[in-house]
């Protein structure tokens, strides 16, 4: 714990000793002057990495031009909470029309409902809850379980610990996809949904859709896919040239879709969107309070207020970029993937999980993949670690197609392999938090990470 802490501390709480600390409020207001250069201080010191491109995924867009337009959209939507539509009926207009775009994107007809959340996480939520209480209506199921493969994002997990459902873990196959004939196995009488990534968050890689919506469908179950990291690059993706599967509502057995409007999309923090392919299945998503004392109460959302520029600027935005904006956009993501994808295949030591397209996993066969991970964190990259297989991936945006930093990239990738295999990089001080959550008692991890966690927010 202590070594951990004294690592991260460093990246994690790099303000303790350089910029005052308020543990209760200032007898006086501070002046506005002094709070903003606060802000600026910690900002210009943080925004340096994604600026130039050495960060995996968190900032997808970034360029002024749009940051500046989405100021301008807060100016004049800063006030607005959907909960009173009373007050902002324009918020309905602008819901209802991105649910509508996302709909057409993914090749869904006039029947299709959903809403707008605050992220992937709370659209992945709202699914499996919705899930969970319509086939308890449809068919009784009082102990629902849900298939998920290995890959699956962990929201999924959060949803089945929230709901209590129970998941159904699925290995995958050689190509990092979902075993299909271990997915058909799995089904039990209470089993009340699939769920197949396009892509997956660790590997990038796209699960065999159109199967599991055949076997959705034949079972009379639900299909939930996860776009939430492709929704806004798979649409353009063949006309961009990329060979990639079906992933939407063409599948007849695809029953929900989620597809965050924050990450390619271009949106601001945090919105996503939720679609299903009928009213009968969006019921069980909305909730709706008749007889409070304060009212008819409902929500279309986990959450009650809740802030409405996000909704107004990812309205905006998807207007702003268009269909070609969108086709501009994933074209130059997908041909920095591939060039990615190539020179990696050049590097000996080194190889690529899977099939992936822009989300790209990277392993070794020779190297303790972590100790190559502390090489390109010592210059200054900031990718994700992976575990099970042990690996890490960079989760392209378009911060990396900016000139040279693809070829940035791979040289110091292809410089890490060297000094790792030279013997110049011994440790990776996050390797033992990978080897514990593989070697201990599911039990006494999550209390270890529980104790970080605590000591972060503290």
């Amino acid at each position: 714990m202590d070594f951990i802490a004294g690592y991260m501390e460093k990246s994690l709480k790099p303000y303790k000793n350089s910029i005052e600390r308020f543990r209760k409020l200032p007898e006086k207001g501070l002046a506005k002057e002094k709070i903003l250069a606060i802000l600026s201080e910690m900002a210009s010191a943080e925004n340096k990495s994604w600026e130039e491109g050495r960060v995996s995924g968190a900032v997808y867009h970034g360029e002024e031009e749009l940051v500046s337009f989405l100021e301008k959209v807060h100016s004049i939507y800063s006030q607005c909470n959907p909960l009173h539509v009373d007050i902002w009926p324009s918020v309905l207009k602008l819901d209802s029309e991105i649910v509508a775009m996302c709909s057409s994107m993914m090749n869904g007809d006039e029947h299709v409902k959903g809403s707008v959340s605050s992220g992937g996480t709370e659209s992945i939520l709202l699914a499996m809850k919705t899930y969970r209480d319509y086939y308890r209506k449809k068919k009784g199921v009082m102990h629902p379980r849900v298939i998920l493969p290995k890959s699956a994002h962990v929201a999924f997990s959060k949803a089945c610990d929230y709901f209590e459902l129970e998941p159904v873990y699925v290995d995958l196959d050689e190509d990092f996809q979902v075993d299909v004939e271990k997915v058909k196995e799995a089904i039990t009488p209470d089993t009340i949904a699939l769920v197949g990534s396009a892509p997956c968050y660790p590997f990038g890689t796209y699960d065999p859709i159109e199967a599991l919506s055949d076997i959705a469908k034949e079972k009379g179950i639900g299909l939930h896919v996860d776009g939430c990291l492709g929704g806004f690059i798979t649409p353009w993706a063949k006309r961009a040239g990329y060979d990639v599967p079906e992933a939407n509502f063409h599948s007849q057995g695809v029953t929900s879709i989620s597809m965050d409007t924050h990450k390619y999309g271009f949106g601001p923090k945090g919105t996503s969107v939720i679609l299903y392919r009928d009213s009968e299945l969006f019921q069980h998503h909305l909730y709706v309070a008749t007889n409070w004392q304060g009212g008819i109460y409902f929500t279309p959302t986990m959450a009650g207020s809740r802030p409405g520029f996000p909704i107004a600027a990812a309205w905006a935005v998807m207007l702003m970029m268009g269909d070609q904006g969108y086709l501009e956009s994933a074209k130059k993501i997908l041909d920095t993937g591939d060039y990615i994808r190539r020179e990696i295949g050049r590097i000996d030591g080194l190889k690529v999980l899977g099939k992936p397209l822009w989300v790209i996993a990277i392993s070794s066969d020779r190297f303790d993949p972590y100790l190559i991970l502390e090489g390109m964190s010592r210059k200054k990259w900031m990718l994700s670690g992976l575990m099970n297989p042990p690996a890490f991936h960079i989760h392209l945006t378009l911060r990396h197609t900016k000139e040279g930093v693809k070829e940035s990239f791979v040289r110091d990738l292809k410089l890490s392999a060297e000094e790792v295999a030279k013997g110049k990089i011994e440790s990776a001080p996050l390797a033992p938090i990978y080897g514990l959550s593989s070697t201990l008692p599911k039990a006494d991890v999550e209390l270890f990470m529980k104790n970080i966690v605590e000591w972060l927010y503290s």
